[in-house]
């Protein structure tokens, strides 16, 4: 196991125990069986190993959800899609989940903050394209949907998180799909401007070289990934990436080995993303 995931797997034990706060370092490295010095060879604080955790849990979400909307056969199964991958998601993850969502207040600093904005934005992009190509509301109140789809999202999440309600996915997906419509329908008086819009879409860019940001990404999935296929694989579309003509669908087949693989879905979203490489027939 690669000493990074170690120490998080570890920590994530004992911040469902005592939470952020209540835990330190040296509980951790005990709990991991090393010492402080290797320790801060992987992380330079506990907030920092906090935010990875962060990055970690969001990356797996977007990145699924992206994906199961943008790859969907058909446009009348796309919003049951996006709320069942969604709730999916997080009742996977529900272990961090929890954590988080209680103790987020207590942990947000600045370089955190910003990581959340960016990815309420790439989630916003999703809603929004899955939005328009559903055609499902006025483009007056499109985002005053989207506020409202992420509000089903927030709220039903608590129920089976916090409450712990013994919800069935499939019936919770087809009761929020219903909900969504129906509100999508009637709405008729927007509330969010185009104005409000463009400042809730103000993307916070991790790093504005794209085409760089994707490559060491690789490089250090390389240096970590232990699987021979996966390891070929991003070997491969590493070399093509660096050619000055990449094949597209080249690239979307090389992507098919590796989506599934957890260290290997965030750089699948990014390479999806920066070659647009969408399902056209939907």
């Amino acid at each position: 196991m690669v000493k990074k995931q170690l120490i998080m797997d570890k920590a994530l034990e004992l911040f469902a125990k005592q939470g952020f706060e209540a835990t330190s370092v040296q509980q951790i490295t005990d709990h991991c069986g090393i010492s402080k010095g290797a320790f801060y060879l992987s992380y330079k604080s506990k907030d920092e190993l906090i935010t990875s955790l962060v990055d970690c849990f969001m990356k797996q979400i977007i990145s699924e959800i992206d994906y199961s909307v943008k790859e969907c056969s058909h446009s009348d199964d796309m919003l049951y899609t996006f709320f069942y991958t969604a709730n999916k998601a997080f009742q996977e993850n529900s272990t961090f989940a929890k954590i988080f969502f209680k103790e987020q207040t207590h942990t947000v600093n600045d370089d955190l903050l910003k990581k959340l904005t960016y990815y309420d934005n790439l989630l916003n992009e999703i809603i929004l394209y899955m939005v328009d190509k559903l055609d499902l509301t006025y483009e007056e109140t499109k985002y005053d949907l989207l506020i409202c789809i992420k509000g089903f999202m927030k709220i039903y999440i608590d129920l089976y998180l916090f409450f712990e309600l013994p919800i069935d996915i499939d019936t919770l997906t087809k009761s929020l799909v219903e909900k969504t419509k129906v509100l999508a329908k009637h709405s008729t008086i927007p509330l969010i401007s185009t104005d409000s819009a463009q400042i809730m879409q103000k993307v916070i860019k991790e790093n504005t070289d794209k085409d760089m940001q994707i490559l060491e990404l690789i490089n250090q999935i390389l240096l970590e990934i232990e699987e021979p296929i996966e390891k070929e694989t991003l070997q491969i579309l590493k070399n093509h990436l660096l050619t000055e003509t990449p094949s597209l669908a080249l690239i979307k087949g090389l992507l098919e080995n590796i989506k599934n693989h957890p260290q290997c879905k965030w750089v699948s979203y990014l390479i999806r993303e920066q070659y647009k490489l969408l399902k056209k027939s939907v």
